[in-house]
């Protein structure tokens, strides 16, 4: 009998041989004494464009066919991918291809140091038990491409009708996740900001002075207790000086601060975002780097940021392994008490994966970039924070009345560092003391004055609070049948994907980066306001979110979900070959200094430009100016180009379609095949018209 085992990667498959005894190498494969371990090289099988329908990729094509050599061989599959819907769509999309009828089993991976792989082979899961998590990842490839490839190709096609020289790609998650970009830009534009007067009173009590904050009460205050007219709080402010203030209450609590959760992925990529601006997919890239090279964390790609209570047993290996790794470390976590139980060991949390944690086995960090030990550093600091005690503090809380006004002041005071001695001080670790202070107490009023504030806009999103936002689509819908409907931890996308969706929307061009900060483009938000509610509302995306997951977990029904979404497809298309729908092009467009004609933002090999929409009859270029077209020396002219007069370089380019007589030809090349590289005229109502000509 024959075991093969059928890994994502081959890095993952060298790790797994290494641990079964398969040493001798094989084409595509490892072999040991009655098992082949062999890999998928991520998807093997994937779902083409319509024009490119029965061409393979040629660098998966071979690797495709080593595996279907080998399941001749084998009389039992373990499926051994990344633990996730997508790992288990790789490995069964290939197993379908190849008509396999045999055993199959699972090996559920959470880390790929010896001593997890080793757990994991002793505890091999029937194939029926993940199948579910197959249907639920051919279910949203087949949704996605339904969604992406018939709406992108819909109003590309409508927006070169208006002007819009370029593609305008719909998805089922990207869009959703820039319209929500969108619209906080035009929150913040639409703001703005209104004045506000504070009174801030210096108390005096036993030498110790201290800061308290007038609370206006009239119809000159808003919804949230702010003096919106100078007169009153000047008239305050002359009341109470050199008067005395009367303690009116005065109470003082313990509080206590639990440590915070391992990571999710999620979450990690907010707190590095937070900490050091790096991007979503740079933090992905990192932590999938931190598990796969130097095998020092867990699977990364994780929405829990829970732990099983089984694993509470192996928290000193992991202790010793983290000493072992770093002596940096040895201080802190030499102070951590395994004999403490935080709320992170919980088994009724845990969905397919744990939190991210450190592995049991020690790691180089010495050979680990500086932002990978960074992120690392995190991660195991959290897990240390499950061990030490919570953080407490006092907080006094008192009210004053000062010549029949009202004043409030607040004061802390650390008892017990806890666990934040783990992350170093910060400004609210910081004691901020009031004097003792009971009923009646007096106090000198030794300094008052008025001070203007402005309330300020909605902040921009970074791509770790784009990220959160996503995870927390429900709290965005307003309609409140859908808000019921949706479980509150529906979100935009998953915790694999949502890093590559802001990518995406950062290349496309839809959104740009302003330091840390996302901004939507005129080209992004033209398209959000061309299509209909439904595809850009996030919560639609949350819904099918939803539904995806209950078919991972053998609630929902594959056949049905793709039905519905087939009917909703046909219905917008049908829209748009109606004239239903419209782009409006009005305000984004820029029309080039040369010819006339629009100008479109581009990207090449030095950054963004701007060229336009005439060429290769116009040849204008512009640099980008904040995703405006700027001015090259000072003028807005095309310093190598030939102009609206300029005489085309390709035969037929710029004159009407001879097929359709519809469209305008343009100068073209072919990006891939035994063409590629080589020019051509073709029509601007591709793909409805397929005129072209070589040269």
């Amino acid at each position: 009998m024959t075991r093969l085992f059928l890994c994502e990667k081959p890095a993952q498959a060298r790790d797994i041989a290494a641990v079964l005894g398969a040493r001798s190498r094989g084409d595509g494969c490892l072999r040991g004494r009655d098992l082949i371990v062999t890999w998928c090289v991520g998807h093997l099988l994937e779902m083409d464009p319509p024009e490119a329908y029965g061409d393979e990729r040629k660098g998966a094509a071979k690797q495709l066919k080593i595996v279907g050599q080998l399941l001749k061989e084998a009389s039992e599959v373990v499926v051994a991918t990344d633990a996730d819907r997508e790992g288990e769509t790789i490995a069964r999309e290939v197993l379908d291809r190849f008509g396999w009828k045999g055993s199959i089993l699972r090996l559920w991976l959470s880390a790929l140091d010896e001593a997890s792989i080793r757990k994991a082979l002793g505890n091999l899961l029937p194939g029926e038990r993940t199948r579910p998590l197959y249907l639920a990842g051919l279910a949203r490839s087949r949704a996605d491409w339904m969604v992406g490839m018939n709406l992108t190709r819909a109003y590309t096609i409508l927006g070169r009708s208006r002007g819009h020289d370029g593609v305008l790609s719909v998805g089922r998650v990207q869009t959703p996740t820039l319209r929500l970009v969108v619209d906080r830009d035009r929150e913040i534009e639409a703001f703005r900001p209104k004045p506000y007067w504070e009174v801030v009173a210096m108390l005096e009590k036993d030498g110790t002075p201290f800061p308290a904050r007038w609370r206006p009460a009239g119809d000159f205050v808003d919804g949230e207790g702010r003096c919106l007219r100078e007169q009153a709080a000047r008239e305050a402010l002359e009341r109470i000086r050199n008067r005395t203030a009367t303690v009116r209450h005065a109470e003082t609590k313990r509080c206590r601060e639990a440590p915070p959760l391992p990571f999710d992925l999620g979450t990690l990529q907010q707190e590095a975002s937070r900490r050091w601006g790096l991007g979503a997919q740079q933090v992905l890239d990192i932590a999938q780097s931190l598990y796969e090279t130097h095998k020092a964390t867990t699977y990364p790609r994780t929405d829990c940021a829970y732990l099983p209570e089984s694993m509470l047993g192996e928290a000193g290996q992991v202790l010793e392994a983290l000493a072992a790794s770093d002596p940096d470390i040895e201080t802190v976590v030499g102070r951590a008490d395994l004999s403490l139980r935080s709320r992170a060991w919980n088994d009724k949390k845990i969905t397919a994966h744990h939190a991210i944690i450190p592995t049991t086995a020690p790691c180089d960090v010495s050979q680990m970039s500086a932002e990978e030990r960074r992120v690392y550093d995190l991660i195991r600091r959290r897990y240390l924070a499950q061990f030490y005690p919570r953080h407490e503090y006092d907080k006094t809380e008192a009210m004053f009345d000062i010549a029949g006004e009202s004043f409030q002041a607040s004061g802390r005071r650390v008892r017990v560092p806890g666990w934040r001695a783990l992350f170093g001080r910060n400004e609210t670790d910081e004691d901020r003391l009031l004097p003792p202070l009971s009923e009646g107490d007096r106090c000198t009023v030794v300094d008052a004055k008025v001070e203007r504030k402005e309330t300020t806009p909605p902040k921009r999103y970074t791509e770790g609070t784009l990220i959160a936002a996503m995870k927390n689509a429900a709290r965005l819908v307003e309609d409140p049948e859908l808000k019921k409907r949706l479980r509150e931890t529906a979100g935009i996308g998953t915790e694999a994907t949502r890093a590559g969706i802001i990518q995406t929307l950062l290349d496309r061009g839809f959104l740009r980066k302003e330091k840390k900060h996302l901004v939507s483009t005129e080209t992004g938000r033209a398209l959000i306001d061309a299509l209909p509610d439904p595809v850009k509302d996030p919560g639609t995306t949350a819904l099918w979110e939803q539904a995806l997951e209950d078919i991972a977990e053998g609630r929902g029904d594959m056949a049905a979900f793709l039905e519905r979404q087939g009917q909703w497809v046909r219905a917008l298309v049908g829209q748009v070959q109606q004239g239903a729908a419209t782009i409006e092009t009005s305000g984004t467009q820029h029309a080039c200094p040369e010819c006339g004609k629009p100008m479109r933002r581009r990207k090449g090999k030095n950054g963004w430009f701007w060229g336009c929409t005439g060429y290769p009859e116009c040849r204008c270029t512009l640099p980008d100016a904040k995703g405006k077209p700027g001015k090259r020396n000072g003028k807005a002219t095309a310093p190598t180009g030939r102009g609206a007069t300029g005489k085309a370089r390709r035969p037929g380019a710029g004159k009407p379609c001879p097929e359709c007589n519809k469209g305008r030809l343009v100068q073209r090349t072919v990006k891939n095949g035994k063409n590629a590289g080589r020019a051509f005229t073709g029509c601007t109502r591709y793909p409805d018209c397929r005129y072209f000509a070589w040269g």
